[in-house]
């Protein structure tokens, strides 16, 4: 597992929780956002619990579409091999000005999915169970200038 180094990391859960995420089912583009039921989502694909993992830009830093593209590839065989049900689902900043695909994972085992995502250099994930609100969990230590948020959960403590 690699050690990920986070220039800012209070800001980055804010950035993340207040991004746009969606997960394509059926032709159609489910929202998804931090703190609210994903009700369409869960009706749609009934599970127990959810989580939205990406290989893209690890340590939230700019990698090359190529590199990115290897990643993802990488990504989806270790899902194939674990045999994990998933969905295409993306990650954009409200002002639409960047974008990361990633997949929507079903009942993946969290311990599992958490180290799946520090595996591929992940600050953070969404994650959340059938009936209850997304929720963004940090996967690195809580800085002290990070401001408590209600569906923020920091792991790496």
């Amino acid at each position: 597992m690699r050690e990920l180094q986070v220039v800012n990391a209070a800001e980055l859960a804010v950035a993340y929780a207040a991004a746009d995420y969606a997960v394509a089912l059926d032709g159609d583009a489910l929202p998804l956002r931090v703190g609210r039921p994903a009700g369409d989502l869960e009706a749609y694909w009934p599970a127990t619990h959810y989580m939205f993992v990406t290989a893209w830009n690890p340590a939230s830093e700019p990698h090359s579409d190529s590199a990115n593209r290897a990643a993802d590839e990488r990504l989806v065989a270790r899902l194939d091999a674990a045999g994990v049900q998933r969905h295409a689902a993306w990650a954009e900043d409200t002002a639409g000005e960047w974008r990361e695909p990633g997949w929507l994972l079903a009942d993946l085992d969290e311990s599992l999915a958490h180290a799946l995502a520090r595996d591929f250099g992940q600050a953070g994930v969404l994650a959340w169970r059938r009936g209850e609100p997304v929720r963004l969990r940090m996967l690195i230590a809580r800085p002290a200038n990070a401001e408590r948020s209600e569906y923020t959960d920091w792991l790496g403590d």
